[in-house]
């Protein structure tokens, strides 16, 4: 599918085209595998393809969405996370181990469930926001 949807877009002469690889666990090996033949499918229907690869991360998932980027990171390249579920009560903590293990940035964020509620992750925005709440704990505490 992968191949004819770029063959498709060449053929149209689409400037753009998204593959969406979605409910993929990262605990199945064999999907990860797949996920690895997909990414050079597409190289070799359009060389250097893909151009950007982006993995969304649950919020709210805590220390399991590091697991995921690590699994993921392993079998493809990432190029940038989107972490999803920013409007509840998670709060986006594991961007900061990701970043420091994997190196792999995070360049969008999710804070609900419209298209206006995705947005470019803004890093001093993140960390006033953890702050922020960190520091109304102490002041209540």
């Amino acid at each position: 599918m992968a191949f004819d949807a770029v063959a498709a877009a060449q053929a149209r002469g689409s400037d753009l085209l998204l593959i969406d690889t979605a409910g993929r666990l990262h605990t199945q090996k064999h999907l990860r595998d797949e996920l690895s033949k997909v990414f050079a499918t597409i190289g070799k229907k359009m060389p250097g393809a893909p151009h950007r690869v982006l993995l969304v991360l649950d919020a709210t998932t805590g220390q399991n969405a590091l697991s995921q980027a690590r699994l993921f990171s392993g079998a493809i390249r990432i190029d940038g996370i989107i972490l999803t579920k920013l409007d509840g009560t998670a709060k986006g903590g594991i961007v900061l181990a990701i970043a420091q293990e994997l190196m792999i940035p995070v360049v969008f964020i999710g804070t609900g469930e419209g298209v206006d509620d995705l947005r470019p992750f803004d890093a001093g925005e993140f960390v006033d926001g953890i702050l922020g709440q960190l520091m109304e704990r102490v002041e209540t505490a």
